[in-house]
């Protein structure tokens, strides 16, 4: 692949590189059951010739959101609730979804998680993906967009939410003694490496930005060639020692590869090494053996807690005389950056494109087949029904709403204070609301008249049948686009 980069391991057909794959979940703590829904993370560590690359992605496209410093407030809302220190491995809890519904952009990604995908059959089965846009540079400094998808030669395989539960109370540990026995059998699992490579004119086309981590790129739009093959043929030696040490870094890279202007991505370069400092407890974690590379270090730093390295000598720095010129520098570079130009002002907010949160969540949806859309509803039915604070967001929060049909569905809805007075307050607030069948009987409950005391129809309250609806939609749209209606305001039937 020398035409795109000059990274080592693909400098050759055929080039073999050893590498380390750490597969986690995020939500459980450690000994937490393995087939809790979930995103996983498939961290892989290159030792190349010019030092360690890792590539520290997740086995879904996209994440949750665009701005690192998010990044806390999501794991803290995710993780058990700080007062009892429940839900252990689940999002099904308040927090959680109190943060996902005050946060759009993490709308593409609850779809992921909601799918099979947040379930796996074996971490064998699962896809990968580095989630960002990377760059690849060959030797003469040409950049392309880059982003890297792990294809398991397995096929990509899920369980059902009724064996996942079933299982967790069965076999706490199934994915890694799955994983584990596996490879002791021979049977080494296996997946290809894929790259999905374009050019910045062809990023700058699309209707999203390639640089917003909730966003992927269609292979219908840029197809992913295979580059090669992971094989783990073999397990750790030593679980702490290897897998309880590793540290992976999305900075850790080589000549060849670079980073994008991904806000996400710029701050995972801090806060993994921060993590590293101190879950490793000092700046020489990179010394522990199974984080070390097998290509020689060559620069002068010396010391700091935990050095492993014993270095003779008076001479720490390069040039001198006292050392006899040495250490010399070595007879190659070390990693440059691309130059890219840079115009404009430094902005950590987001773009236009950004802020379309819902046309890729739609597409994944509408991608999937009859029975795993049925399963991504019963995700969110099971997740949801297990809040406890029942009008999750205020109606002010939406620009407006829909009331779903379903005589059982409406009669709950009534018996409900909160319910009514969410749709109370959407009207009361010049609001547009639109009621399907059996629904009309919240206006009602709400005190909610089509007709305004003129007697002129409220261009913001409609109703019809739900085998109607689709005669509706362009009125609803329409109603949508004034924003709010305020005759209400000097409506005496409405004040």
């Amino acid at each position: 692949m020398t035409e795109l980069t000059c990274v080592a391991p693909f400098a050759t057909a055929g080039k073999i590189t050893p590498v380390f794959t750490r597969f986690s979940t995020v939500a459980g703590e450690r000994g937490s059951a393995d087939t809790a829904r979930d995103a996983r993370g498939f961290a892989v560590k290159f030792y190349t010739d010019q030092g360690n690359w890792d590539l520290v992605g997740n086995n879904i496209p996209v994440f949750f959101i665009q701005d690192a410093m998010k990044f806390p407030d999501l794991i803290h809302s995710v993780k058990p609730e700080p007062h009892n220190a429940i839900p252990q491995a689940a999002s099904a809890h308040d927090t959680f979804w109190d943060f996902a519904l005050l946060s759009p952009e993490t709308s593409h990604m609850l779809m992921w998680v909601m799918s099979d995908r947040g379930i796996p059959r074996s971490l064998r089965m699962m896809q990968g993906f580095g989630v960002h846009t990377f760059r690849l540079v060959n030797a003469q400094g040409a950049s392309h967009f880059v982003k890297f998808h792990w294809k398991p030669m397995l096929g990509t395989h899920s369980l059902v939410w009724d064996e996942a539960v079933k299982i967790s109370s069965a076999d706490a540990d199934f994915h890694r003694r799955d994983l584990w026995e596996a490879i002791e059998s021979g049977q080494y699992p296996q997946w290809e490496l894929g790259f999905q490579v374009l050019t910045e004119a062809q990023a700058a086309a699309f209707s999203f930005d390639v640089l917003d981590a909730t966003k992927l790129i269609p292979e219908e739009l840029v197809p992913v060639t295979p580059v090669g093959r992971m094989v783990l043929n073999r397990n750790p030696d030593n679980f702490f020692a290897e897998t309880g040490q590793v540290a992976f870094c999305t900075a850790h890279v080589v000549p060849g590869i670079d980073f994008s202007n991904d806000p996400l991505l710029a701050g995972r370069h801090h806060s993994y090494l921060d993590t590293q400092l101190s879950r490793l407890g000092g700046p020489n974690f990179h010394e522990l053996p199974i984080n070390a590379p097998l290509a020689p270090v060559s620069n002068n730093q010396r010391d700091g807690i935990h050095r492993q390295a014993v270095h003779r000598g008076r001479v720490a720095y390069e040039p001198n005389s006292l050392g006899g010129g040495c250490p010399f520098q070595a007879g190659v570079k070390g990693f440059v950056s691309f130059p890219q130009p840079i115009e404009g002002e430094k902005l950590r907010g987001s773009l236009e494109k950004f802020a379309d949160h819902y046309t890729q969540a739609t597409l994944f949806y509408e991608s999937q087949t009859q029975v795993e859309k049925d399963h991504i509803a019963g995700g969110f039915r099971f997740e949801l029904s297990k809040l406890t604070v029942p009008a999750n967001s205020p109606s002010v929060l939406f620009d407006a709403v829909v009331l779903p049909d379903g005589e059982a569905a409406v009669k709950r809805l009534l018996a409900q204070a909160p319910a009514v007075d969410f749709v109370a307050q959407q009207f009361r607030h010049g609001k547009t609301l639109m009621a399907l069948g059996a629904s009309k009987a919240l206006l009602d409950r709400a005190g909610i008249d089509a007709f305004l005391g003129s007697g002129e129809e409220d261009p913001g309250v409609l109703s019809c049948e739900s085998d109607e609806v689709q005669g509706m939609q362009n009125a609803f749209i329409a109603a949508i686009g004034k924003h709010r209606h305020p005759i209400r305001e000097s409506d005496p039937a409405t004040v």
